[in-house]
């Protein structure tokens, strides 16, 4: 297949190429997807994309103005994708519906111990060679309540690392896995009111956007430690710095910010309007923010490759791929035994 891909990194290329083999035509453009560099895409017959690009209902009425028939995303989240858009033009998309869930789970575990530990103050403090340990009182995991929201592959995974550090831990999901051993199967609200340490790893949509507000807030225990290395958007940034400013949250891991579109992967050092509510968010010593990299492993990012190369293997086959397949009508029944069908 003719291909290009959009939003490409540098450390993307290794990987691609290695996963591609040469099998595929992909072009690598460090461009972002948008109306302005929609025109790449002309004699291709399929776009690779990234959680930035933009792939609202204009831009893919572009591309299949182009001939562009698949659009497949290097992520899980495809709420960048104007999905129905795709379908009525009859596109099929694809993303990476499963990755290294281990490299999220533990740069989440990472986040929650290195706030515990005060580990940025004191790097920071040893770098000017100020080797006082006054401030840097942390505690101990061991024994803590985890709440764990959402109990798919990484939440599981979040599991298996909490139950090892010797914690109780708490599950909440709305489709509860029937076999999960060392998991205590928790309502909603128990969860936030037993916690020490809560976990985000829920998708976003409808029902979750904003699933961390002033009502959820309030049930929380005072000095609860919350971490989210999921979607930006599960967060009500506003209602979080009221509640780091009452104490009501001690601790803040994210990775990931709720207005992060058009401002993460990209150096803003030199603008001088910086967004107010990331500044606030970033102006307290117990938060920590990254720009939403937990998934950045070797392991990870060969993964994404190959299933990605998967997903234009299988289009070339004849064949929907992936969670996300929006397939126009009639593609899901011709295709209905396969097994590539979700």
């Amino acid at each position: 297949m003719k291909v290009v891909a959009y939003s490409i990194k540098e450390f993307e290329k290794e990987f691609l190429a290695r996963a591609n083999k040469k099998q595929h035509d992909i072009t690598l453009i460090s461009n972002s997807l948008s109306l302005e560099t929609v025109m790449y895409a002309e004699g291709k017959e399929a776009v690779l994309v990234f959680t930035n690009d933009d792939v609202t209902e204009a831009v893919i009425n572009k591309l299949a103005d182009l001939g562009i028939k698949y659009i497949a995303t290097r992520s899980l989240e495809t709420d960048h994708i104007d999905r129905k858009a795709a379908s009525l033009r009859q596109m099929k998309v694809a993303n990476v519906p499963s990755f290294s869930p281990e490299s999220i789970a533990e740069y989440s575990v990472m986040l929650a111990l290195s706030l515990s530990r005060k580990i940025v103050q004191t790097v920071n403090s040893s770098k000017e060679f100020d080797f006082r340990i006054d401030h840097h009182i942390g505690f101990n995991f061991h024994g803590k309540t985890v709440g764990i929201i959402g109990l798919g592959n990484v939440g599981r995974a979040t599991v298996a690392i909490y139950k090892g550090m010797g914690c109780r831990v708490l599950g909440y999901d709305i489709n509860y896995p029937e076999l999960l051993e060392g998991v205590e199967k928790s309502t909603l609200d128990t969860l936030l009111a037993e916690s020490d340490i809560i976990s985000l790893h829920v998708p976003i949509g409808s029902e979750t956007k904003h699933l961390i507000n002033n009502q959820s807030l309030s049930k929380m225990k005072n000095g609860v430690m919350l971490i989210n290395t999921s979607s930006g958007e599960l967060i009500k940034s506003r209602d979080v710095i009221n509640a780091l400013k009452s104490r009501k949250i001690a601790y803040l891991g994210l990775d990931g910010y709720e207005f992060e579109k058009s401002l993460f992967f990209t150096d803003h050092r030199n603008n001088h309007n910086k967004d107010n509510i990331l500044e606030q968010l970033m102006s307290f010593p117990n938060v920590i923010i990254s720009p939403h990299q937990a998934f950045l492993t070797k392991e990870a990012l060969q993964e994404i490759a190959n299933l990605t190369i998967k997903n234009l293997d299988n289009w070339h086959e004849g064949k929907c791929s992936g969670k996300a397949c929006a397939c126009y009508d009639g593609c899901r029944k011709a295709l209905s035994n396969s097994s590539l069908i979700n």
